[in-house]
């Protein structure tokens, strides 16, 4: 899952990004309106965290405008802001949930989980399946028929990509853009290390092997 964070206090940004990547997103961060309503104009989030108080576009304006095109990301609004009137006109422009500064990371992180929960329609929404095995994005669980899997949050996120794009090569690449957020280093061996995990854990032990390796391209999830 992806979330964009909107947010022009460096320490604010980097303590959200990194508490959400230790838990298994995928993090866009934005430090002022204007780039924050690009990108959640051009990229599907599953949330987005936005404070108020931005540079270029102030928060309500941004989120009032994403409103208008009908994007409807869910939105947890940041804020230093604790009158009661401040929540209302938050929430009032378009915003889903309200948190006020300072505040702790289990709350945030509940909240934004929350929000996922509540804005997806139906259970298959928030589950993949490719023929044995399962992953419940909410519940944060992996099957393999009737063996429950036990991964860490950069294992989860992998696999997570891997399914959404089964049956289709990704790069090393695109592994490092969408699990760690950063550019591709050729010198790098951290995919291959995770692949390496998430393969004792999901393929070992089991007869059909679901991870394969494209030589000099990348990986893919298969079913067949």
């Amino acid at each position: 899952m992806r979330i964009l964070v909107v947010e022009d206090d460096g320490k604010i940004a980097s303590f959200i990004g990194m508490g959400l990547r230790q838990a298994g997103f995928a993090v866009d961060l934005a430090v002022n309106g204007e780039d924050g309503l690009a990108m959640a104009l051009n990229e599907p989030y599953d949330a987005a965290i936005l404070d108020i108080m931005l540079p270029r576009l102030d928060g309500l304006a941004l989120l009032d405008e994403l409103r208008r095109q009908q994007i409807n990301t869910p939105v947890l609004i940041l804020s230093a802001k604790r009158s009661v009137e401040d929540r209302v006109r938050g929430l009032q422009a378009g915003g889903d949930d309200y948190l006020t500064k300072p505040f702790a990371f289990s709350e945030l992180l509940a909240r934004v989980q929350a929000l996922i929960r509540r804005t997806s329609s139906t259970p298959e929404a928030t589950t993949l399946k490719v023929v044995d095995l399962s992953l419940d994005k909410l519940r944060r669980e992996v099957w393999r028929g009737v063996v429950k899997i036990d991964l860490q949050p950069r294992e989860f996120a992998l696999l997570e990509y891997l399914m959404h794009n089964q049956g289709r090569v990704v790069s090393k690449a695109m592994i490092l853009e969408h699990v760690w957020d950063y550019s591709f280093d050729p010198q790098t061996n951290v995919v291959d290390v995770l692949i390496c995990r998430l393969r004792n854990k999901i393929d070992r032990e089991f007869d059909h092997r679901l991870i394969r390796t494209i030589r000099g391209v990348g990986y893919v999830l298969k079913g067949d």
